[in-house]
């Protein structure tokens, strides 16, 4: 069963995935050196799907559109090299979707379900939280559903309105027996799909739609994992931690142009990639505060009961006595998601700006 994450066995054991594995290594890992390749994060996916279904025939892959390559062609051209009945199209049902999927990882499967919009997986969320989650607990260890992985894409695209904009993490964030992932980059959303497949939990991996075409990096072509659970370091500093996930901490997101503009006013910023909501990184980010004595985190889902609350009262809790000032969040609006404010909306560099500089002059 998933640990309760804070306990000392989930913190030793992520202290354990650090000591595994370096900065340098996990880079040299996931960008393969001279077996690099260009990909966006997309094909990333797509090669994560590729490498995981060929190493193992118990994987499959299914959803809305799939066979065909999917709206945003994650599986394009696996249909034909895998055949249709590993990868192939469901009706338009998402409790269905995940029912099925939860009886195929009980038989010992490997289903990839992909809700096609994060803001759908609602009709499903029974199925999830009440069946998924429960199932090894509920059998006393006989049964689970290990090796099941939820897909689907999450956030802001800039034109996507109230039905396919949606950050949902957090509202399954409450659920024990789920693990969380939102990678921000190409080379991370293939590693930790990877080990979600092979995750003895099951897992729903969110994937920040905006970034498909638009984030880029070296990726290996072979098959490879990244630890769940391990945040990523994404630059040192003295003066403020500063937290996000997904499209906020890309290269060119909200939260990573507002560190730039502090860093150009002199703010020095351990800047971190939270990359797993479940089970997340309670020591990097506490051995951060610990030295900077602030802490912003920001989000795109709405402020009230957002993750970033998790985050913030485990900090005043375990680094009370090191906080300069209150640890603070800037995070989407208190409302439906909009179409035309979407701007408006969203936790933009200026807002996420304006809270480090509090921060820091506090």
């Amino acid at each position: 069963m998933l640990r309760n994450v804070g306990s000392t066995l989930t913190r030793r054991h992520l202290a354990q995935l650090r000591k595994c594995m370096t900065p340098a290594e996990e880079a040299e890992l996931k960008h393969g050196g001279d077996n690099g390749e260009t990909m966006n994060l997309f094909t990333a996916i797509n090669s994560a799907l590729d490498c995981a279904m060929a190493a193992d025939d118990k994987v499959s892959l299914f959803g809305e559109d799939v066979n065909f390559g999917g709206v945003f062609r994650c599986s394009l051209g696996l249909a034909d090299k895998y055949g249709k009945a590993r990868v192939f199209n469901t009706p338009l049902s998402e409790q269905g979707i995940a029912g099925f999927a939860i009886g195929m990882a009980v038989m010992g499967h490997k289903p990839v379900a992909e809700i096609q919009f994060a803001d759908y997986i609602f009709p499903a969320f029974d199925q999830i939280v009440n069946e998924a989650a429960k199932y090894r607990f509920r059998s006393g260890g006989q049964f689970n559903c290990g090796g099941l992985t939820f897909r689907s894409p999450c956030g802001a695209v800039g034109h996507g309105g109230l039905y396919h904009s949606q950050s949902v993490e957090a509202y399954f964030a409450h659920c024990a027996g789920l693990k969380i992932v939102v990678p921000s980059t190409p080379a991370d959303a293939k590693g930790l799909l990877m080990a979600c497949i092979d995750d003895p939990d099951p897992c729903l991996f969110f994937e920040p739609k905006i970034l498909y075409r638009t984030a880029e990096e070296k990726v290996n072509r072979d098959a490879y994992k990244l630890p769940i659970g391990k945040a990523r370091k994404i630059q040192e500093g003295k003066d403020i931690t500063v937290v996000g996930w997904g499209t906020l901490v890309s290269q060119n997101g909200f939260l990573t142009k507002a560190v730039k503009m502090a860093e150009e006013a002199g703010i020095s910023c351990d800047y971190i990639d939270l990359r797993t909501i479940v089970p997340w990184d309670v020591e990097m980010i506490t051995e951060s505060v610990m030295k900077t004595g602030r802490l912003v985190v920001a989000h795109e889902a709405p402020q009230t009961c957002g993750f970033g609350a998790e985050i913030i009262s485990t900090v005043t809790t375990e680094c009370f006595l090191s906080l300069e000032a209150p640890p603070t969040r800037v995070c989407g609006l208190d409302t439906p998601f909009p179409l035309i404010h979407e701007k408006l909306y969203l936790p933009n560099e200026l807002r996420c700006f304006d809270a480090i500089k509090e921060a820091v002059h506090f």
